[in-house]
């Protein structure tokens, strides 16, 4: 179900679990993010006061999840709410399954037993013979393909629902030609303004925590990086400290620079945290929530958070991606998007579809209600193709774009892959265990299997981690091959090496 942002989708499941209730069998409905179940769940019990519906996620006990099992098993439960780790759950009558924003990646589990919760609700859905309904305003391009190649059936929802609900309008601004304070441009600024004098809300996009990405010395251009990780530890500047976003090792902000000892280091780039702080300076007046992992630590606060946006005690939300997903805030007038060009260098074949589908969220959130939604995107490259297809609200012109791009790099979906990964404490050791499996491989004519590099991310966690890749053009030529293949990893001795295999993998 293609269905533009405010267009019903969660109308038309709730219609679609009536029809299930009046046959009294069971709902599975999964959502990729925690945050998103509370507001979910109250919809729900709004439609269905007297029917009982549970909510599974990481955010519950060990006892109160195995109490939803149980109800589930029972049938008790007729509408099971769950973020990936549902989909697993016991439902003794199932009648539907439902998967709202399927493109999602929160859906793949990345570590230990990998696993798509998407593929396997299909499956599940296949298995037990009852329909399965991926949702989305920005279908997964896998999703796409099989929708018009008719191995799945396509349904559209092509206009808001609300009365007097219209797209926003989507400008960009370009940042090589205006003057950039803060990470803000004047136009933002006066954008923000007005919104306020209407007593309508923003929102600030920003997909960074923290105070800056970077600390550095201007003089010798020393970085603080992990110790654990591959990666620079980011500024917190309220807390005092340099944290990881990765492995959470945390350090004091030194005083001067570690390397040649000058004192001019300095924080480079932008987080929620600076943004929040260049708001309060510019806009004094304004009342302004950040929203990022590091306000929600406590286990109600999401909650606490959507009461003052609903009772318009915010004038300015500054969040990370954690907003861009499935809330529902009637008054909200305006999106700003800062810095989003990061992922048009990206090195990840997915990077630009997975930048449109984020962005094209984000820009959902305006303009649900009667008010006139606008967004305003600031990049340096505004005529690039995708902000072309954002600005016109068109997702299918850049779908098949990037397929047909995808096509001629013979990447997924024309391609099935695994990825075996491997870490451990030296990168040779785990270079030398993917070279030694790569010569138990035996692949057949439709199999092809890369020599073992470095991850993107070399070290994490203190292990170093390289992969090897393998792909065809068969999905059963390639579990065929994978089936004999493992049996013969599961007898290699791994003392000193730590290695799983992802099939569909989506990070590298």
């Amino acid at each position: 179900m293609h269905g533009i942002t405010g267009s019903g989708k969660t109308e038309v499941y709730m219609r679609l679990v009536a029809l299930q209730l009046l046959q009294g069998r069971q709902t599975l409905v999964l959502i990729p993010e925690i945050s998103l179940t509370p507001q979910l769940e109250k919809v729900f019990r709004a439609r269905f006061p007297t029917t009982p519906i549970i909510s599974l996620h990481s955010g519950l006990n060990a006892s109160e999840r195995a109490k939803g099992w149980l109800q589930a098993l029972h049938g008790t439960a007729k509408i099971i709410l769950g973020t990936r780790l549902s989909v697993f759950t016991p439902i003794s009558d199932l009648g539907l399954v439902i998967v709202d924003e399927e493109q999602d990646s929160s859906f793949k589990q990345q570590s230990g037993l990998c696993y798509s919760a998407r593929d396997l609700a299909i499956f599940r859905a296949k298995y037990t013979n009852v329909p399965v309904i991926l949702g989305s305003a920005t279908p997964s391009l896998e999703s796409y393909h099989n929708a018009i190649s008719h191995r799945y059936r396509m349904l559209r929802l092509s206009s808001r629902a609300a009365d007097n609900a219209s797209l926003p309008s989507i400008q960009c601004i370009d940042t090589r030609a205006v003057k950039v304070r803060e990470g803000l441009s004047d136009s933002l600024i006066t954008a923000l303004e007005k919104k306020i004098a209407l007593n309508q809300q923003s929102l600030i996009f920003i997909n960074r925590r923290g105070f800056a990405p970077v600390l550095m010395c201007k003089s010798c251009t020393w970085t603080a990086t992990c110790s654990r990780c591959a990666s620079r530890l980011v500024v917190h500047l309220k807390d005092k400290n340099l944290c990881c976003h990765y492995c959470g090792y945390k350090a004091h902000i030194p005083s001067s620079c570690p390397e040649c000892g000058d004192q001019d280091i300095a924080p480079f780039g932008h987080g929620t945290q600076r943004i929040e702080a260049a708001l309060k300076e510019r806009l004094p007046g304004a009342r302004i929530l950040r929203i990022d992992r590091d306000s929600m630590r406590r286990k109600e606060a999401w909650k606490k958070i959507l009461e003052e946006i609903h009772e318009q005690r915010v004038d300015i939300l500054v969040g990370t991606q954690i907003l861009a997903k499935g809330h529902d805030f009637p008054n909200l007038g305006l999106v700003g998007v800062l810095n989003p060009d990061a992922s048009l260098y990206s090195t990840d074949f997915r990077a630009a579809e997975n930048l449109f589908s984020q962005l094209m969220q984000v820009a959902g959130r305006a303009g649900r209600a009667s008010n006139t939604g606008e967004v305003l995107v600031q990049t340096k490259f505004p005529n690039h193709p995708l902000y072309q297809a954002l600005r016109q609200h068109d997702y299918e012109h850049l779908a098949k774009m990037l397929l047909a791009e995808r096509r001629v790099a013979n990447f997924p979906p024309y391609v099935y892959q695994a990825l075996l990964r491997a870490e451990a404490p030296e990168l040779s050791t785990a270079l030398d265990f993917l070279a030694h499996v790569m010569t138990i491989a035996y692949p057949g004519r439709n199999i092809e299997v890369f020599d073992p590099v470095p991850a993107q991310m070399a070290k994490l966690k203190g292990m170093e981690r390289a992969h090897l890749l393998v792909q065809s053009d068969s999905r059963k030529e390639l579990q065929k091959f994978l089936t004999v293949w493992r049996v013969k990893l599961d007898k290699i001795s791994t003392r000193k090496i730590r290695w799983t295999l992802d099939v569909d993998p989506v990070e590298f």
